[in-house]
């Protein structure tokens, strides 16, 4: 009879192990999740939302996922050269009780090798892993948003500040 002892200690690890990664995931808000509405033939689209950390521990975001793109990139924009340029970062840090802005010309998910056009109306589905382990998943509706030229054209990732001269 001792079966039934062994796989209940490894239920009961399991569940725990699973309850301590579920929990910095369970402690974040997300509001307002949006994606962007891009053109015809637009290889590339970006996910922008407010993230509440409600723990009493700092987390951080490090990696995002969606079945719409072929690559999810944790990306930001930077000033450098007088230029406004995207970078890719590694990971966005969440303070414990503060909210992190995901936003056009800051932080944002960068979705890389859409599957499919997005238009308004569609949602996209993305799920976020904190450094533990833990994963949320949200739906970002798509949405249009307002773009400006940058050197005589439209980008479809336009920083949405008025700043011009942007390159990936």
């Amino acid at each position: 009879m001792r079966f039934p002892f062994v796989f209940a200690a490894i239920v009961a690890a399991c569940s725990s192990v699973h309850a301590w990664a579920a929990g910095a995931a369970d402690a974040l808000v997300v509001v307002e999740p949006y994606t962007r509405a891009v053109p015809p033939g637009q290889p590339n689209s970006a996910v922008f939302m407010q993230i509440t950390n409600g723990a009493d521990a700092d987390h951080i975001l490090v990696s995002a996922a969606s079945p719409a793109a072929q690559a999810v990139e944790l990306h930001t924009h930077r000033l450098e050269d007088g230029m406004m340029k995207m970078r890719r970062v590694e990971q966005i840090e969440l303070p414990a009780g503060e909210s992190v802005m995901l936003k056009p010309g800051g932080l944002h998910v960068m979705l890389i090798g859409l599957k499919q056009g997005l238009v308004p109306g569609d949602e996209v589905e993305v799920t976020l892993t904190l450094d533990d382990g833990s994963q949320t998943t949200l739906v970002a509706p798509v949405r249009e948003i307002g773009m400006m030229p940058m050197h005589g054209a439209s980008s479809p990732h336009d920083p949405g500040d008025g700043s011009q001269g942007m390159s990936h």
